[in-house]
Order: C-alpha cells, then structure tokens, then sequence
C-alpha cells in the first residue's frame, strides 16, 4: 500500500513536471502576442523626459491617464517604461520580487554607484538593509537625539534674521543630521568638502548620460570620483585606528559584514543621496503647509509647547528625548499630510526580469515599470478632496495601499523612522521659538526632479519675543 501510494505521487511530480517543461514555451509564446499597454514612447532616445519633469507631475500623469488609462507605456531617461497608477497594480509590482528588480536608469547607477542597496535583491540586498537597519532603528537613532537637536538649533539660530531659502538650509540640515547618521562625529572634519562634491553631484542627477567634457553628467561623475576619495579615506583611517563606531559606516566595516571597499563606497553614496533631498523637501512643503494653514500651526504650536512646559514643571533636562516625539500626534499627522500632498517621490523604478502579462498587457523583460505614487495619493476615489491639504485625515489609517511615500515590499525605505526623527525635532524648535514670512509668490511650484515650492520658498525667520 505504501509502495503504490508513493508510486503515485512520484508519478503526479512527474506529470507536473512535464507539463511544465512542455507547456513553458506554449505561454511564453501568448505572452510575445500580447498586446503592450497603450501610450506615447515621445522622441527617440529621449522619448517623453523632458515633458515630465519640467512640468506638474500631475498634469503630465493625469493626461496619460485620461488619454490611456491607468496603465501606460512611455520612455523617460531613455528607458522604454510602463506606468501604473493603481493601488492594485502598485502592490502587485512592488511586492513580486520574482517578478520586478529594483533599477534605475544605467546613468542613475553609475552615478550612485552599481553595487549600492537600491539595484539588488537576494541575499546581498538583504544582508544591506539588516546593516542599515541596525542603524537608523529606534533603539539606535534614539542615542543621537541630542545631537540631531544641535544640528536643527544650530541651523535655525544661522537662519534667524535674515532672508533665507528654506530648500537650501533644509537641505544643508539633513545633509549634516545625514552625515551624522553614517560618520558619528568623524563627519565635522568631512562635511565641507562632501557637501561641495554633492551638490555638483545632484546637478547631473537628472541630465541626458552625455559624458562629455562640461556637461552636466561629466561634472557629476567627477564629483562622484571625488566622495569616493574622500569615504576611502574616511575608512582607510578607520582600519588604522582600529576603533569600534555604532554608525552606518562602522555597520558596513564589520569583518562579518562581508563587504568589499567598492561596495560600501557605493551604498555610503547611495543612502546620503537618498537621505539628503527628500527629506528636506518635505521640511519645506511643510513650512509652505503650516504658513498657509494658521489653524493647522497654532494646533501644532501648542502641541510642541505643552512639551516644554511640561518638561519645565517636571524639572526634566530642556533636551528633547525618544519620549517626547511619541506625544506629537499632530505634527505627526502635519508630516503624513505633507508626504500625501507634496507627494515627494512621484514614481519608483522597478524592472521586469521576465514578460510579465499584467491586465491582458505584456510587460516586456527590461521594461522599467514606474508605480505611480503621486496619482495613487491625489486619487478621489482615495482621498476626499485630495488638493485639499488636511492633517485631519489621518486620524483615521488610509486604505490599504493608498498612501506609500516610502514605498512598499522588501524595498521600503528604511530610513523613514530617522527622517521622521529629524523633522520632528526641527518643527519643535521652529513652532516653540520662531514665526516667519514668506517673500513673493505663495502658490508658484516649480519641478526637477522634486515639486518644490518656487524658488526653494523664501522666508525671513525671526525669534519670538
């Protein structure tokens, strides 16, 4: 009996088997006959790059949508892409890992570096995001809190009294609260220069891969040169030292961390990039959100000096601590709003490593395949006036799938409980000890890569009395 019963299973593995061996070629070959997904590919090469990013995402996307539906196909960077702008679709692309790789653009890997966390998946991107996790975690970023409140104080009181751009000193604040997180204390003797090779670096981020003398991408690439030079000799005196560090850095020197010189130059660039921009683009939406909304402010403004006061009466040290921004409700719900309606990353890339067949369409191997992120966030059938920027609805958890400003799967950002972090301790000190105003347009936005309130948002910061 026993004998028979393993007969027949041996004999159904087989069967299974074989029709799949034999079937295989049978689907692949309806997969090449499929249809692929409507759309415009633009001009050659360019296909439709400059249309997206030099105006409103949202009228770009809400036009290809209106004209192609919800799933489209374009050309952006040079890349034959598809977009998609339902929930369903997002979760299906972020969360097959099988099925879709994490890329980017050849120009954009050069540039980061190919071996960084953004470009893989398996074992290697695993073993990544557990070092980088074991950093910008709750119990690890809770030790550098004091810290992170030097940088915001510090930046602000440079700020107060004078007509700012609010992008570029949000940008100069994360880049150091970044730093921080990946070099500990080494960064002060560090940050000019990396600072400098940055900004050259993020000026070529978006520009046509034409790597010749005085563009844009040339002048990138040599700063990117310039920071690898610079993390080598951070890591060379390091070894030399033989001191143990809790940051980024040391997480990724680790003997058991099993990783080369080139592969952690490549992630060190990769996450201050990821770190840098979005972050303080966000920072200051906020800003724009909170002077344009004076109900919203004042709820905020009294949340955060019930912290100090309570602090004060209690005879607690003034610094903020990893308690305190748990009883920050409201400017929490500030943030959650701000990332819905700014909508800071409009897409992702992922890559299809096999045809995939999605709703009747073939998505070719190699296709880019962008979720569209900003549409799924601006969508009504999401969000009840969704232009409409109110902190309010997020008292109650959104539709599952709706609302993903750090992305979803294996590949969610990692790093969104530290920049968290840091926009809680700088709203903190901003609402307790400052008020502002903004010069010129109130409503102008401008694109590339990011929507930003125009002109990086002008203010004059000034102290309460």
């Amino acid at each position: 009996m026993e004998l028979s019963t393993m007969l027949c299973i041996l004999a159904s593995l087989l069967s299974i088997v074989l029709f799949r061996v034999f079937m295989k070629p049978y689907f692949a070959s309806k997969r090449r006959y499929l249809p692929l997904p409507p759309g415009s590919m633009g001009w050659p090469y360019i296909g439709e790059t400059f249309q997206m990013y030099s105006q409103d995402p949202n009228v770009f996307f809400a036009d290809k949508i209106k004209r192609y539906g919800s799933m489209f196909k374009s050309n952006i960077l040079g890349c034959p892409c598809v977009m998609i702008s339902s929930p369903e679709a997002a979760k299906f692309v972020l969360n097959k890992a099988q099925l879709f790789k994490p890329t980017f653009p050849a120009s954009k890997e050069r540039m980061l570096g190919k071996q960084a966390i953004f470009f893989h998946q398996g074992e290697y991107h695993a073993n990544l995001r557990r070092l980088v996790l074991r950093t910008v975690m709750p119990e690890a970023i809770k030790n550098i809190i004091t810290d992170i409140e030097s940088i915001a104080q510090h930046s602000l009181t440079s700020c107060q009294g004078r007509l700012i751009t609010t992008f570029l000193e949000m940008k100069t604040y994360t880049f150091n609260v970044a730093l921080l997180s990946i070099f500990g204390k080494d960064e002060i003797h560090y940050r000019e220069d990396l600072k400098r090779c940055y900004y050259k670096l993020e000026k070529g981020y978006n520009s046509m891969p034409i790597n010749l003398p005085g563009t844009l991408f040339n002048k990138a690439m040599k700063a990117r040169k310039e920071i690898a030079k610079i993390v080598g000799e951070i890591i060379l005196n390091r070894r030399e030292k033989k001191k143990e560090h809790k940051d980024l850095l040391g997480s990724f020197m680790e003997e058991k961390a099993g990783l080369t010189d080139e592969q952690i130059t490549d992630n060190i660039i990769g996450v201050i990039f990821a770190a840098r921009d979005t972050t303080a683009t966000v920072l200051t939406w906020i800003v724009k959100y909170l002077g344009e909304n004076p109900t919203v402010l004042q709820a905020v403004t009294e949340e955060q000096e019930s912290i100090v006061k309570r602090k004060e009466e209690s005879g607690d040290e003034k610094g903020l601590n990893w308690e305190d921004t748990k009883k920050m409700p409201i400017t929490s719900r500030v943030i959650q709003e701000t990332l819905r309606v700014a909508s800071i990353l409009s897409f992702t890339f992922r890559e299809a490593v096999e045809d995939v067949e999605y709703q009747g369409y073939l998505i070719p191997k190699g296709w880019k395949v962008l979720p569209l992120f900003r549409n799924i966030h601006h969508s009504p059938n999401h969000f009840k006036e969704p232009e409409k920027f109110d902190p309010s609805r997020f008292e109650v958890s959104p539709k599952a799938n709706t609302f993903m400003p750090f992305g979803s799967g294996i590949h969610m950002c990692p790093g969104n409980e530290l920049a968290k972090l840091e926009i809680l301790v700088l709203l903190h000190h901003l609402t307790t000890k400052y008020r502002w105003s903004v010069l010129g347009a109130k409503n102008g936005i401008q694109y590339g890569p990011f929507a930003m309130p125009k002109n990086g948002l002008p203010i004059t910061l000034y102290p309460k009395k």
